[in-house]
C-alpha cells in the first residue's frame, strides 16, 4: 500500500475544511519541511507564498484556491506542478453571468431604482447575437446555459479553435470585429498581461449603441474611467458587473449610481458555493497526487493560467 501523500495547508489556521478535504483524499496533514504537496487557502499574498516554497524544500505540488491566479502570477515557476479552482466554480459563474444579461436587458436597473411606477422597458436575449470572450470553463458552462435562447454565439479565444456550442470561434485578434453586431458581450477570461484593459474607449466604440457588456472574470479586463465615459455618452446600452477596477468601488462611484449598471459584489460564487466544490477538487487532486495520476486544473506558468 503506499504511503498517504504529505500535504501541508497554508496560510496557517486557515479553513479547517480544507484539512478535511486533504484527509478525504488520503493526505497527511505534515508541517511544512516534510511535505511534498501544499495546499494554499489564501487568495493572493504572494510574499508569503513565495516564503512557503523556499521553507517547503521537498514541494513538488502546490493547489491553489480560485480559478484565477493573477494574484500570484509572479510566484508561478517550471519548478513545481501548479493546479487551481479552474473549472471548478464554472456553473455558478456562468449563471451569474446570465443573470446579469437578463436583468441588463429586461430593464432591472430601471425598474429597481424607480420610485414609482415606470413605462416598459426591455429587450429579448431569445436570438440574439452574442459573443463571449474566453473559452475556459466559465464560457463553456454559459455556452450550455444560452443553448436554449437560440442565441448567434462567437466565442473570442486566444486561437480560433472549435468550442463546442458557439456558431463561430475567432481569434484574439479578431475581437473588434465580433463585438460590432453583438447584443450582449460576456467577458469570462483570464486576466493576462495580453487581456488587462482590453475593453476601452477603443473596443466601446466597435461595440452597439444598445449592447450590454457582462463581466464575470476580472475588473482589470475593462478600462473603468472609459467605460464611465462611454455609458454616459450612450456608446454602448449597459453593463452588468460582478467584478470591477478598482475592487470594491470608492463609495460614490459614478457607475453606482447609472440606471444601465448592475454591479454585484464579486459574488459570482459565494463562500456557500465554494466550500463542496473546492473540497471536491483537493480531494480528488490529493488522491491523484498519491497515486502518481494527472492532476485536474493545471496551471501552465507561462501563459499565466
Amino acid at each position: 500500500m503506499a504511503p498517504s501523500p504529505r500535504i501541508h495547508l497554508a496560510p496557517a489556521g486557515r479553513r479547517a475544511w480544507l484539512a478535511d478535504a486533504i484527509r478525504a483524499g488520503g493526505g497527511e496533514i505534515v508541517d511544512l519541511p516534510e511535505a511534498e504537496g501544499l495546499v494554499w487557502a489564501s487568495a493572493g499574498d504572494p510574499e508569503a507564498l513565495t516564503a512557503a516554497l523556499a521553507a517547503g524544500p521537498q514541494l513538488r505540488w502546490i493547489q491553489l484556491p480560485w480559478a484565477g491566479v493573477d494574484k500570484v502570477a509572479g510566484v508561478l515557476d517550471d519548478a513545481h506542478t501548479w493546479t487551481s479552482g479552474k473549472g471548478v466554480y464554472a456553473e455558478p459563474v456562468a449563471e451569474m453571468a446570465l443573470t446579469l444579461a437578463l436583468a441588463g436587458l429586461r430593464g432591472f436597473g430601471t425598474y429597481a431604482r424607480a420610485t414609482s411606477w415606470s413605462g416598459p422597458e426591455g429587450a429579448n436575449l431569445l436570438g440574439a447575437e452574442v459573443c463571449v470572450v474566453g473559452a475556459g470553463g466559465i464560457a463553456r458552462s454559459l455556452l450550455r446555459l444560452l443553448a436554449p435562447f437560440g442565441c448567434r454565439v462567437t466565442v473570442v479565444r486566444r486561437h480560433a479553435e472549435p468550442v463546442e456550442g458557439a456558431d463561430r470561434v475567432v481569434a484574439l485578434d479578431d475581437l473588434d470585429d465580433a463585438l460590432v453586431s453583438a447584443r450582449v458581450v460576456f467577458l469570462a477570461v483570464a486576466l493576462t498581461p495580453e487581456t488587462t484593459g482590453l475593453f476601452d474607449a477603443r473596443r466601446f466604440g466597435h461595440m452597439r449603441t444598445d449592447a450590454w457588456l457582462v463581466n464575470v472574470a476580472r475588473g482589470g479586463h475593462v478600462v473603468t474611467d472609459d467605460l464611465v465615459a462611454a455609458l454616459s455618452a450612450g456608446a454602448i446600452g449597459g453593463a452588468g458587473l460582478d467584478v470591477t477596477d478598482p475592487e470594491p468601488l470608492p463609495e460614490g462611484h459614478p457607475l453606482s449610481s447609472m440606471p444601465n449598471v448592475l454591479i454585484t459584489p464579486h459574488v459570482g460564487n459565494t463562500p456557500e458555493m465554494a466550500v463542496p466544490l473546492l473540497s471536491r477538487r483537493v480531494t480528488e487532486n490529493v488522491r491523484r497526487f498519491g497515486a502518481g495520476e494527472p492532476l485536474v486544473g493545471l496551471v501552465d506558468p507561462t501563459a499565466g493560467y
